[in-house]
C-alpha cells in the first residue's frame, strides 16, 4: 500500500492504522463552495475489476468537516469518500461521490458510536457504500456510478478541512476481489 499525501504523522502494525490527520486537508471538487482541494490522505492499493474493501473506523472528531472513512478513486475527477465526518457537533454518515464535481450525502450519527465499519462494494461502475454499529449487520446509505476503469486505487482517507488535524484509527481493512 501507499500514500497520496502522506501526512506527518501515521503508524502501521498488525491490521490497524493511526492517522494524525494533518490541518487545512480536504478532498473537494467545486460545487457550493467554488474550490478544489485535493491534499487530504489516502492510503491505498490499486485493485482490479469487482471488490468489496471493509474497515472499522474510529476518530477524535472535534472540529467541523473532521472525517474519516474508505475512498475509491481513480484520478483527481474521479472518486468516491465515505465515512463519518463531523458536521453541526454531531457524527455523520456521509458520502462523496466526484465525477468532476463533487456532490454530498449526509445522515446525523446522534449517538456519537465510538466506532463504525463501511463497507464499499464495486459492481462494474457502480459503488454502494454501506455502515454497520457491529461489523455484522450494514444497511446501505448510497449507491452511484462511479467509473468503469479497469483499476481503481482503494482504502483508508482522513482529512481536517478546517481545523489543525485529528487522530483517526482504521482497524480490519480488508479487500475482497471477483
Amino acid at each position: 500500500m501507499e500514500w497520496l499525501n502522506e501526512p506527518a504523522s501515521w503508524d502501521r502494525s498488525a491490521d490497524r492504522l493511526t492517522v494524525e490527520a494533518d490541518g487545512e486537508t480536504d478532498f473537494w471538487r467545486v460545487t457550493k463552495h467554488d474550490f478544489v482541494a485535493d491534499d487530504g490522505h489516502f492510503f491505498h492499493r490499486d485493485v482490479a475489476g469487482d471488490f468489496t474493501a471493509t474497515v472499522e473506523v474510529a476518530g477524535e472528531y472535534d472540529t467541523l468537516y473532521d472525517q474519516a472513512g474508505l475512498m475509491v478513486r481513480e484520478d483527481a475527477e474521479t472518486w468516491l469518500k465515505c465515512g463519518v465526518e463531523y458536521v453541526d457537533g454531531v457524527q455523520q454518515a456521509g458520502a462523496v461521490v466526484t465525477r468532476g464535481v463533487s456532490d454530498w450525502s449526509k445522515s446525523p450519527l446522534d449517538d456519537d458510536p465510538e466506532s463504525v465499519w463501511l463497507r464499499v462494494e464495486r459492481a462494474g461502475s457502480t459503488v454502494e457504500v454501506s455502515l454497520s454499529r457491529d461489523g455484522d449487520a450494514y444497511t446501505m446509505i448510497r449507491q452511484a456510478t462511479l467509473s468503469d476503469a479497469d483499476r481503481l486505487r482503494v482504502g483508508p482517507m482522513a482529512a481536517a478541512p478546517t481545523g489543525e488535524g485529528f487522530r483517526s484509527t482504521f482497524e480490519g481493512f480488508t479487500v475482497e476481489t471477483g
